[in-house]
């Protein structure tokens, strides 16, 4: 038995072509990358694995290049126009390269592929679509690398919103056609916003199309799996908290861009370290909560140490780690992956004892309505005020009056002025009023009574006193496992199989026997897509679901991964005219 591997999905699906048309041929070849293209790719390959397959450089599609006339090009890209015009590029006067294996992420539109017949018919010798349009982010977490994708679908200045949607469609089928899956679908309804709806539509109809013009000309029937679609509005308060496992406090609290953590080495020297599935030690501890971390990076590093000493029949000393780290570049690479966990929970933790600390008593207390004794916040407000007189940054204090406004489903025009005023924010009120564009109340009348819905009652799992909070989608993701998820909130698009079931499921909370993943059975997947961004903690709770549900495997993806500080500039930006937006593309297109 297998388990689902988002990375080894992608791998093999690009060694099937790719690499395999490769091996036809003993030449070395060139490979040349997008922007998408080239993430897709360092997210499952090194360079050594395509050394290995005889390409000798990779370039940027976008980049001045040198011709090599003598050589094959391969191009994997992105089957839209700036992709297209700049391969022909290559072709139409002077040919860069001997000759072309042009290999497209998905479908290419007929006029873009008529464009590059009429121009370059001659050069190219192979054109494929992989269906490969999503990016692996980790084992159980896809995107669509599209942060600009939020502005589309949320922006009441957009332009592009039936695009952006048609778009995501395509690449959700892309997603499952990859892990051969028909899931049958299902939206939560939500009498204020419709994307999720519309989505459902799109999505089903071309599952549908792609199934009756599969290549075995068998129609599929539906398989094991259930896709279900929500709008970023259902949980508001998940990406805003301030969390406490290891993962969504660093991306939170510390500068980490593309996966990148910069630090400073003992020596003052500059390091970075990239934090992705190779590292598996950043894999075994990114869902601890930072109270664990440390003492777990002690007791790999001394495990690591005692088996290295063993063998050398040394003493633990400092002088005798530098000896061996010397000798055995093995040993000091896993000691340097090591060390770079107790640097960067050091960080975490500095960050945590300077304010969030104090800050999450507060956020936890409003977030779940009740303290750590479990007596109701009667006066949300009580809560809150102590953060506002405190100094911390504007950021955190915004934040903190979300959550104030959250746990109320909205407040009067009157007290929102007052926070605005005691927060400072009157020139960016944005951060706080755009939220009503998410579908998520945030200025109502006094005399409005809003029904809010129920959550799983969690009373009795172990939770750390600053960690009570369960995101939303969590409870969704064990009631589609129970088969409890209410029809009239989440209506069947189209229908499951009858025999779609996860019975027998746990709260994914409880203390359960934890076996190796290989051992776990594979049954039926649940497919979770979340428009406008998922956050850390929700991509936790599809690991904790999945290790406590033998039976079911989840996968949760976006268009987007979420941290605190881009959501919020995110909402402040969705008022914005399209001109001024241009950054938010820039960012999608880094």
């Amino acid at each position: 038995t297998t388990t689902y591997n988002n990375c080894s999905v992608s791998l093999t699906g690009i060694k099937d072509t790719i690499i395999a048309d490769c091996r036809k041929s003993e030449v070395w070849k060139i490979l040349i990358l997008d922007a998408f293209t080239t993430k897709l790719l360092s997210s499952c390959c090194k360079m050594s694995d395509l050394m290995s397959e005889k390409i000798t450089i990779v370039e940027d599609l976008f980049k001045s290049r040198e011709p090599v006339p003598e050589m094959k090009a391969i191009y994997f890209m992105s089957p839209t126009a700036k992709c297209v015009d700049a391969f022909i590029a290559d072709f139409k006067t002077k040919p860069k390269y001997k000759a072309a294996y042009v290999y497209f992420t998905d479908y290419c539109p007929d006029d873009l592929f008529n464009n590059m017949k009429l121009y370059c018919a001659k050069y190219i010798r192979v054109c494929k679509e992989i269906n490969m349009c999503f990016m692996p982010q980790e084992a159980q977490v896809f995107t669509f690398d599209n942060p600009g994708a939020f502005q589309s679908i949320y922006s009441p200045n957009s332009q592009d919103k039936k695009k952006t949607l048609e778009t995501l469609a395509d690449q959700l089928v892309t997603l499952c056609a990859t892990l051969d899956e028909y899931p049958g679908v299902r939206y939560k309804k939500d009498s204020n916003m419709e994307n999720a709806k519309i989505l459902a539509e799109l999505v089903d109809t071309k599952l549908v199309r792609h199934y009756e013009l599969d290549d075995n000309s068998k129609k599929k029937g539906k398989t094991q799996a259930q896709l279900l679609i929500v709008e970023r509005g259902f949980d508001p308060v998940s990406p805003i908290l301030h969390e406490l496992t290891y993962q969504a406090m660093a991306y939170d609290l510390i500068d980490i861009q593309n996966d990148t953590y910069k630090y400073k080495g003992k020596d003052g020297s500059e390091k970075q370290a990239v934090l992705n599935e190779e590292d598996m030690l950043w894999v075994r501890l990114r869902h601890k909560h930072i109270a664990e971390v440390s003492d777990c990076v002690f007791s790999y590093l001394k495990c690591v140490t005692k088996k290295h000493v063993i063998a050398f029949s040394f003493q633990i000393t400092i002088s005798n780690l530098a000896q061996m780290m010397k000798k055995m570049p093995s040993f000091r690479k896993q000691i340097t992956e090591k060390t770079v966990h107790l640097q960067l929970a050091e960080d975490c933790m500095q960050h945590y004892s300077n304010n969030v600390e104090k800050l999450c008593k507060a956020e936890q207390d409003l977030a779940v309505g009740s303290d750590v004794e479990g007596v109701k916040v009667k006066d949300p407000m009580r809560t809150l005020l102590p953060v506002l007189l405190h100094p911390y940054s504007t950021h955190d204090k915004i934040r903190a009056v979300l959550l104030y406004i959250f746990s109320l489903s909205g407040t009067t025009d009157e007290n929102l002025s007052k926070l605005i005023q005691h927060v400072k924010i009157e020139e960016e009120r944005e951060y706080i009023l755009n939220w009503k564009e998410l579908g998520v109340p945030i200025i109502t009348s006094p005399s409005f009574f809003s029904r809010k819905p129920s959550r799983r009652d969690r009373s009795q799992e172990q939770t750390y006193n600053l960690s009570r909070w369960t995101p939303v989608i969590k409870d969704v993701m064990e009631d589609a496992v129970e088969n409890k998820l209410d029809t009239k909130e989440w209506p069947h698009q189209s229908e499951c199989p009858a025999a779609w079931n996860g019975s027998g499921a746990v709260s994914a909370r409880q203390k359960h026997k934890a076996s190796a993943q290989d051992e776990r059975r594979t049954g039926s997947r649940l497919i979770i897509f979340v428009l406008g961004g998922i956050c850390f903690s929700e991509m936790r709770s599809a690991y904790e679901v999945t290790q406590a549900v033998k039976s079911c495997e989840v996968i949760i993806g976006s268009s987007h991964i979420l941290t605190p500080t881009s959501l919020l500039d995110d909402i402040k930006a969705l008022s914005k005219r399209p001109m001024e937006i241009l950054t938010i593309d820039e960012r999608s297109n880094a």
